[in-house]
């Protein structure tokens, strides 16, 4: 199928169906479930939570999690 569907009802209608096809009424319900649209902005929060790091600094971070540990350390 490659018709654009623009009615936002008949899309939801007709991807429901086509999950239920798929899945089963009930496991259907279940995939959507798992689904959260979550709360705040992201875009904004990770500038507070992630390294303002270049890419060969995020490569040496990256490496130094690989290498084996001492145990105890």
């Amino acid at each position: 199928m490659d018709t654009l569907i623009t009615n936002q009802s008949e899309l939801r209608h007709r991807g429901f169906q086509a999950l239920t096809q798929a899945l089963g009424w009930v496991n259907a319900v279940r995939f959507l479930r798992q689904y959260d649209p979550g709360s705040g902005n992201y875009t904004e929060e990770r500038k507070t939570l992630l390294p303002d790091w270049d890419a060969s600094t995020l490569i040496r971070e990256a490496r130094k999690l690989q290498e084996p540990r001492e145990p105890g350390t």
